[in-house]
């Protein structure tokens, strides 16, 4: 911790992690620095960008100790009380309370008139990360001091032009996030900027909902002060950030243009994402200077530019590629079978090494001529999709064989928020390799850095970022073409549905495969599609549609059988819940026909005892879903501590 200065602690590259756990018992001002102070890094000071509340307490406390004031006695004697900010401070007054939105509902009653954050609250209210009251006006005469050079209205210089232009000056930080000394330039949280603030501009925005932005090139600014957290905190301002942004500046005569971040497709806003291989491409191969690499690969192995990863590499200066391996699919993803056996690459005359025919795991002969084993594949954010499986058994050789391991990481196409689904009951297998739910929300590289922790790896793990994406969006939000991960992987939707539908393919019935629309369809020939399609209707099931189907499947199960039974068609994919579809689904086949259905096998990818036999009993999809209630909040703690993009 001696080396984190105070740049990294404005930037967010300190290296903690995003705040002070909740569970801790403390109180008071003191308490809560020295908590921060006491808390161990997550990743070395410079290399990668976290927002961290950590960060800004102990800004706040070294104002303390240079100043001999408090931050909130500081901040009114050098800045609120000389731009006039009269209705800005810490700790309100009651009689202002009558102007203060409440934010939200606990089991004392509203938080009203106190800081919403917890941790300031802690603290007194009083701290360098949260606790400030202040009004629209207010936040306009400090806008305009900023635009003057440092000049409040009335003359007074509160900072200096150089101050301003210091801590203004685009940094670019890891992961391709561009920070000021305070302030956000581009990153995930600069919603505000909207669509018209160009390159110059900055801001900040609050989790509560507040928000403004500055561009001194335009000479204009803009701000909101939503409230997001009333009565719950499950609201969001993004969309309206970018669309009061946008029309903002708009009504003050500024052309919309195209941001470094956000492009227009139609209707939707999209991220411009550049995935690991783009970002390993983009600095010149640096993070593989002088290695002898072995390839874990697909055809899913592209970068922006249409190039596989094998031809990138076979090129890369200084790089040398020495053979390629290959996971379930083929190197091409072609294959829908067991037993996939070694090859040659006919581009790059390499041997391919299979992982998924006699061995799941490169063998110790076929590491001998490599340094380092690089994986570039695009996994779809399941646990049951065998990519991440041959990941975890690729770092496992790397490790008994003190090879380094490298993550050309990608974005997890169903978003990187949801998680959901049990953890696996039993002894793990390749569907189950790890203990995950079945949507984990998170990246290959964030999976690799879980799998290296908790397996207690003794391994030289690197990640090479995505850029640019934010993690509550799915693939349709980026300008990132989607490729079929593997046969019958078609759509998007299909991989929204997939990790619930899925969950009954090893039974007797048909999930698609072998139809157009692999997962969006299930049936079998005992079945009657209406009354399942309106047991289904009666779920009501969020973001879907159900109809009942007839299709009869070219492959796979009941192959050139009519089958009858239903049809997803997806509405809205950010309000599908895969999961629970996929426990209602298996409900509603037990309870409808339940001497044909043959629904042990289901336990092969749900990995549930206890679940399976609610489900057998046709018992309610929420007591089914109750069962593991307890597996997402434990999981998230496991998962925060290794994420590599900021959540909301």
């Amino acid at each position: 911790k001696e080396k984190v200065t105070i740049r990294h602690l404005l930037t967010h590259t300190s290296g903690t992690r995003s705040g002070i756990p909740g569970e801790r018992v403390w109180s008071g001002y003191n308490a809560g620095v020295a908590a921060a102070a006491a808390e161990l890094l997550q990743s070395a000071p410079g290399e990668r960008f976290r927002y961290s509340d950590i960060n800004y307490i102990l800004l706040g406390d070294i104002v303390r100790r240079v100043s001999g004031r408090r931050i909130d006695e500081f901040a009114e004697s050098r800045i609120f009380g000389p731009l006039g900010m009269a209705d800005t401070c810490y700790q309100p007054s009651r009689k202002k309370r009558g102007r203060i939105a409440p934010t939200t509902r606990e089991a004392s009653g509203l938080v009203h008139g106190e800081v919403h954050d917890p941790t300031s609250r802690r603290m007194g209210g009083v701290a360098g990360h949260a606790g400030v009251f202040t009004t629209a006006k207010d936040i306009s005469a400090y806008c305009r001091m900023m635009l003057n050079g440092g000049k409040s209205a009335a003359g007074k210089q509160i900072l200096t032009a150089a101050a301003v232009q210091l801590m203004t000056k685009p940094i670019t930080l890891p992961g391709g996030v561009q920070r000021g000394l305070g302030w956000d330039v581009q990153s995930h949280y600069s919603d505000i900027k909207g669509e018209v603030f160009g390159p110059g501009s900055y801001g900040h925005t609050g989790w509560t909902g507040t928000a403004f932005w500055v561009d001194p090139v335009a000479n204009a600014f803009v701000i909101l002060l939503a409230n997001r957290n009333h009565p719950t905190e499950a609201g969001s301002t993004r969309e309206l950030r970018i669309k009061v942004s946008t029309l903002a500046a708009e009504a003050m005569g500024l052309k919309k243009k195209t941001s470094a971040s956000l492009t227009r497709r139609g209707k939707m806003l999209r991220c411009r994402v550049r995935n690991g291989i783009d970002v390993l491409e983009a600095g010149g191969f640096a993070a593989l200077k002088g290695l002898r690499v072995g390839l874990v690969t697909n055809h899913t192995g592209l970068s922006r530019g249409g190039k596989t990863t094998i031809d990138l590499l076979a090129a890369a200066p200084g790089v040398k590629l020495v053979c390629l391996f290959s996971p379930e699919h083929g190197i091409r993803g072609t294959e829908d079978r067991e037993g996939i056996a070694d090859s040659t690459d006919k581009a790059t005359g390499l041997p391919v090494h299979s992982l998924y025919g006699k061995s799941r795991r490169p063998l110790p002969a076929q590491l001998a001529d490599v340094d380092a084993l690089v994986f570039d594949i695009q996994d779809i954010g399941c646990r049951f999709y065998t990519y991440i499986s041959t990941m975890l058994e690729c770092m496992n050789a790397a490790a008994q064989n003190g090879r380094r391991f490298i993550v050309l990481d990608r974005v997890n196409p169903i978003n990187g928020v949801t998680v959901d689904g049990p953890l696996p009951r039993g002894e793990p297998s390749f569907v189950a390799c790890h203990s995950i739910p079945l949507r984990h929300g998170m990246t290959i590289g964030e999976l690799a850095k879980l799998f290296a922790a908790e397996n207690k790896l003794k391994l030289e793990l690197t990640i090479v970022p995505v850029e640019g994406w934010d993690r509550r969006r799915d693939l349709a939000a980026t300008d990132l073409k989607w490729i079929n991960p593997s046969p019958n992987m078609r759509s998007l939707n299909a991989a929204t549905l997939y990790p619930g539908v899925a969950l009954i393919e090893f039974c007797n019935v048909s999930v698609g495969r072998g139809t157009d629309t692999p997962f969006l369809l299930v049936g079998a020939p005992w079945m009657d599609g209406a009354k399942l399609a309106a047991a289904l209707e009666a779920e009501k099931l969020p973001g879907l549609k159900v109809a009942a189907a007839e299709f009869t499947p070219s492959a796979s199960r009941h192959k050139g059988e009519v089958c009858k039974g239903v049809q997803f068609t997806v509405k809205d994919r950010a309000k599908v819940q895969a999961v629970r579809t996929g426990i209602a689904l298996a409900t509603a086949i037990q309870r409808l026909h339940g001497p044909q259905f043959k629904i042990e096998p289901m336990q092969k990818l749900l990995f549930h005892p206890a679940a399976l036999a609610s489900i057998r009993k046709g018992a309610p999809v929420e007591e089914t879903m109750a069962l593991w209630a307890a597996d997402v909040p434990a999981f998230q703690k496991r998962r925060a501590a290794v994420l590599l993009y900021p959540e909301p």
